[in-house]
């Protein structure tokens, strides 16, 4: 169920509605999503809505509030975790407080192709089959992991050409991990919400932005950025989670009908990211963004500043972040 404002008499009529649904609905799933509901993370909760509600013949309704309407991204995995919301999608940067292992998706240029990232996230792999059972010990359980694509960098009156160009520079970040790398290239990092960071940018609170590209297009960020560098220094995921405590109480036909449709969404979104990051760039360049491809010796001049961010890592992540970095490192 998408949530909208409409007048007072499309209100009364719709009430009467979801008081009927209410009453065939034996489950209610209340997700909180932070990005537009048109983004490609808020088409693919729709699509996981649309087939639970079918293959549930109603029993299990999708309520999806987009745009940080109940909680920013940075609180999901409390409201989850607590019970206070059935369902959330959250950055899975958001865990590092609890889990600093997490951020093995953002040490720099670690997962440099899409056969890295793929196989680093696929179900059950030494990776991701570890974080997954970590965020379990924060009272929620990983339904399916959503891609989002690689980071960039965002600027007005010329590309972030290489870490020179950061100095001195404040930089909005979406996790600690990105602040180390922000800071070993000379820049400031300021930690902002993605629904926050358009004002960000049209205030002149930070000087460089830092996102994935179908942000771009889903935020309008060309309205507050003119330039796109494709830095693709980190691989960001969003996971979609449940309280561990409601998935439990849930039948067998329930959870069923829920995993095959978190399963298929899954895969949906992995399958396409490549193709969704090329609309988005192009969309971009349509709204008169300028796309700034680093040379090779650019890109080596960013990953030679970067090593402060894994010695970082390794310090904070434990035994589970060797972990994770051994088997990156081998993939």
């Amino acid at each position: 169920m998408r949530h909208l404002v409409i007048n007072t008499a499309a209100a009364t009529a719709l009430s009467a509605v979801l008081s009927v649904n209410a009453l065939a609905a034996d489950v209610t799933l209340r997700i909180s999503l932070q990005l537009p509901l048109k983004s490609h993370l808020g088409q693919n909760l729709v699509m996981f809505e649309e087939e639970v509600e079918k293959n549930s013949d109603g029993a299990i309704e999708v309520e999806v509030y987009d745009s940080a309407q109940l909680y920013k991204d940075k609180e999901v995995p409390a409201a989850v975790g607590s019970g206070a919301l059935e369902m959330g999608v959250a950055s899975l940067t958001r865990y590092v407080g609890d889990i600093p292992a997490v951020d093995i998706f953002y040490q720099p240029f670690l997962f440099d192709t899409a056969e890295k990232v793929n196989a680093a996230v696929a179900k059950g792999s030494p990776i991701r089959d570890p974080i997954d059972k970590a965020i379990e010990g924060t009272g929620s359980t990983v339904l399916w992991w959503q891609a989002y694509g690689g980071a960039i960098m965002l600027s007005k009156d010329g590309a972030v050409k290489t870490p020179d160009d950061m100095k001195g520079k404040k930089v909005r970040v979406f996790g600690k991990t990105l602040g180390d790398f922000v800071t070993a290239t000379g820049g400031a990092p300021t930690l902002i919400s993605g629904s926050e960071q358009y004002l960000a940018y049209q205030r002149g609170t930070v000087d460089i932005g830092m996102t994935g590209v179908s942000g771009v297009k889903s935020r309008k960020l060309w309205e507050v950025m003119d330039t796109i560098t494709i830095t693709n220094h980190a691989d960001i995921e969003f996971v979609v989670v449940v309280n561990t405590e409601f998935w439990n109480s849930l039948s067998d036909e329930h959870k069923a009908v829920i995993s095959t449709a978190a399963a298929n969404a899954e895969a949906d979104v992995r399958n396409r990211v490549s193709d969704i990051e090329a609309d988005a760039y192009a969309a971009a360049e349509e709204q008169g963004m300028t796309v700034y491809q680093p040379s090779a010796e650019e890109l080596e001049a960013w990953k030679a500043s970067s090593q402060p961010v894994y010695d970082a890592y390794q310090s904070n992540a434990g035994e589970l972040g060797a972990q994770l970095l051994k088997a990156a490192q081998n993939l």
